[in-house]
């Protein structure tokens, strides 16, 4: 690929993709579609594509000239890799590039949670301030001692784990190969083992992707098997997540609560009990949305634009 006659389209909503890579003065023709229909009508001017949500895989039928495609996310669902490969057509993901934030969160939630900072915020808005408490069951809890079962130990499960140990937590990974250790697991166990860990976990954190195999991980019986003081963390994706199952475990109180940053359907939809349990802190997929995160996807672009440059192979995080 010859950068000098290569042309970028970036297509998102928000994130600052087109201004930020103009700051890095690489001479590289570029522009940004801001919604999916300025996309479409410019789909044929782009040899480089990078996207993430407003992709449709019928894009590929009018981009004549597209030779790449660099997903600005780790989750690359919504890419259809053989259709991709069809067209003879390079795709990769940007796995990395929210492991700080992404990991961050999941710590964020799960102190929330245990702290209690959710309801203490709601109190705030009700200049209510709370006294002390009889009932131990009620008060806020510390981590150290406590244990996490981590399922997913890519870049973000890894780092969640390191983090975990910084408040002296006990340590149980999950994923499908066991063949080597993992830095700052206790324990490594494979996938197929979740059921019979769940009961062990005060903290169950979700940091895989979703595929066919992750799809509703956490199931009714996995939500029953999980302690009734045990907390759900969600950082993956909502599919992992039974969600009707969930809403009938916090109903029920079969668990202590959740933190959800990730939603089968996002938006959530307006009538979606989960907006209304006060044992629930839900940010809306904002986990890996950082003021870095514009730079991490380019600094991956930049790397694969140079891979492609030079005929090397493989791309960073190829996909096909």
């Amino acid at each position: 690929m010859d950068l000098n006659d290569t042309t970028i389209h970036f297509i998102h909503p928000a994130y600052q993709l087109s201004p930020l890579f103009e700051k890095r003065d690489t001479g590289i023709k570029h522009f940004q579609s801001w919604t999916k229909d300025d996309a479409y009508a410019r789909m044929g001017d782009g040899d480089v594509i990078v996207a993430s949500g407003y992709w449709d895989n019928d894009m590929l039928e009018t981009a004549d000239r597209l030779k790449f495609i660099q997903v600005c996310g780790a989750g690359y669902d919504k890419f259809d890799p053989e259709a991709i490969r069809a067209k003879s057509v390079r795709l990769a993901n940007a796995s990395g590039v929210n492991v700080n934030a992404v990991s961050d969160h999941a710590l964020a939630l799960t102190l929330g949670l245990t702290r209690l900072i959710h309801t203490g915020r709601d109190n705030q808005r009700k200049a209510h301030w709370r006294g002390m408490i009889s009932d131990l069951s009620q008060r806020e809890e510390e981590l150290p001692g406590k244990t996490m079962l981590i399922f997913g130990l890519g870049k973000i499960g890894g780092r969640t784990a390191k983090l975990a140990k910084a408040f002296d937590m006990n340590v149980i990974g999950l994923k499908r190969d066991t063949s080597t250790p993992v830095e700052h697991v206790d324990e490594l166990h494979p996938s197929g083992d979740l059921l019979s860990l769940l009961p062990r976990a005060d903290v169950v954190v979700l940091t895989c992707p979703l595929t066919e195999e992750t799809k509703n991980t956490i199931d009714a019986a996995a939500l029953a098997a999980m302690k009734p003081s045990a907390y759900l963390v969600n950082v993956a994706r909502g599919g992992c997540v039974d969600q009707d199952a969930l809403i009938a475990a916090l109903n029920d109180n079969q668990i202590a609560g959740a933190g959800i940053d990730v939603t089968v359907t996002e938006p959530l939809e307006a009538e979606s009990p989960l907006w209304g349990f006060e044992n629930v802190i839900l940010t809306p997929h904002t986990g890996g949305e950082t003021r870095n995160y514009e730079d991490n996807v380019i600094d991956i672009l930049l790397e694969n634009l140079n891979r492609l440059s030079r005929g090397d192979e493989p791309l960073h995080n190829q996909v096909v």
